[in-house]
């Protein structure tokens, strides 16, 4: 089959290679949406994991199942389904811990990052009946592959960050992802919550997903900032989707006692996270910081689907380019490294 692979650090192409074997639990499907995600830039620009050369890339997309294991039960050939992004084992101690995500070690869930991803005419799934959804009847391909990553990427930040009724809230960084982080804090009741970014389209989504107030980091110090805007009392809880290990100080300074950050960053070099100690209040200011990937599965998949179903969030905000083909995976990957200023997410439609 054909794939677009990581071919060593700073170089993506196209290659040749087996079709993935289907084991008794596990379902193949070739792709019909894709997107391209920042963690592939990671990847392949940063070597952020490593020389990982013939790694298939692409996590993020729905597929159309051709086979299925003789032990998978709820999924057929020919269904069209929701791919999450993290795809664990079920059965592993991680996933009876609640940790799915790390089954099989530390993110180990992150199969396609590690193993091999969708940017092929054909890609493996683990564990078909508890990592596939069945997109909702009429759902457009686009906006059902936001359920893949975006939306439980942005939403697990509001979760690690453990958003409540009345909080104020700041989101470093509004690309896709924080710009569901802003969605999903409204969704938990947030009042004031603070956007990061300058980019004129995402700003506007932003506004229309809930966002209160904006800020940039041309103008000096976001803690800064925060402090001035609150009167000096900081924000309940920050939530990390952009910047870089720095960020972390930042957030720290600007965030009450008491208050949590949540980081769903992908932090593709630096060797340390710097935490100040003063403003971390020596040690025991209370303020908890907790990073984590966002969770798979099928019931996961299943409930966001239903939040887009019910007009509770609208990921077709997200998508400002379109394309057609699996070949267009590449130029996808090229705009996702270059970020022009009228991108937030770009997704390719495969006819088969």
């Amino acid at each position: 089959m054909k794939g677009f692979a990581m071919l060593g650090v700073g170089k993506a192409g196209w290659i040749e290679k087996e079709r993935p074997a289907c084991g008794p639990l596990d379902a193949i499907c070739r792709p019909i949406c894709l997107a391209a995600c920042t963690s592939d830039v990671h990847t392949v620009y940063e070597g952020a994991l490593g020389e990982l050369k013939g790694l298939i890339l692409g996590h993020e997309g729905i597929g159309e199942v051709v086979e299925v294991g003789y032990l998978v039960k709820d999924f057929k050939p020919g269904d069209k389904v929701i791919v999450p992004a993290v795809t664990p084992n079920w059965s592993d101690v991680a996933s009876q811990a609640g940790y799915s995500v790390h089954s099989g070690g530390m993110l180990g869930g992150f199969n396609f990052s590690v193993k091999g991803g969708m940017f092929a005419e054909f890609f493996h799934v683990n564990d078909a009946d508890g990592n596939l959804a069945l997109v909702p009847e009429g759902m457009d391909l686009g906006v059902a592959a936001m359920v893949s990553d975006m939306i439980p990427t942005g939403f697990h930040g509001c979760e690690l960050a453990e958003v409540e009724y009345g909080d104020t809230v700041c989101v470093i960084g509004i690309g896709p992802v924080g710009l569901m982080s802003v969605r999903g804090a409204v969704l938990k009741g947030a009042s004031r919550i603070f956007g990061v970014g300058t980019r004129p389209d995402c700003i506007k989504v932003a506004k229309e997903y809930g966002a209160t107030d904006f800020l940039s980091y041309r103008d000096g110090p976001l803690d800064k900032q925060i402090l001035e805007l609150t009167g000096g009392k900081g924000v309940d809880k920050v939530i990390i989707a952009g910047g870089d290990c720095d960020t972390f100080a930042e957030a720290v300074r600007m965030v009450k006692p008491g208050g949590k950050i949540g980081n769903v960053n992908y932090l593709g070099e630096g060797d340390y996270i710097k935490i100040p100690r003063v403003e971390w209040g020596l040690g025991m200011a209370h303020k908890l910081i907790n990073g984590g990937l966002m969770y798979g599965g099928r019931l996961r998949m299943e409930k966001l689907a239903s939040l887009i179903v019910t007009n509770r969030v609208d990921p077709d905000l997200l998508i400002t380019h379109r394309f057609t083909g699996l070949e267009a995976v590449d130029e996808m990957l090229e705009l996702m490294r270059n970020k022009p200023k009228d991108l937030i997410k770009a997704v390719t439609i495969i006819d088969w």
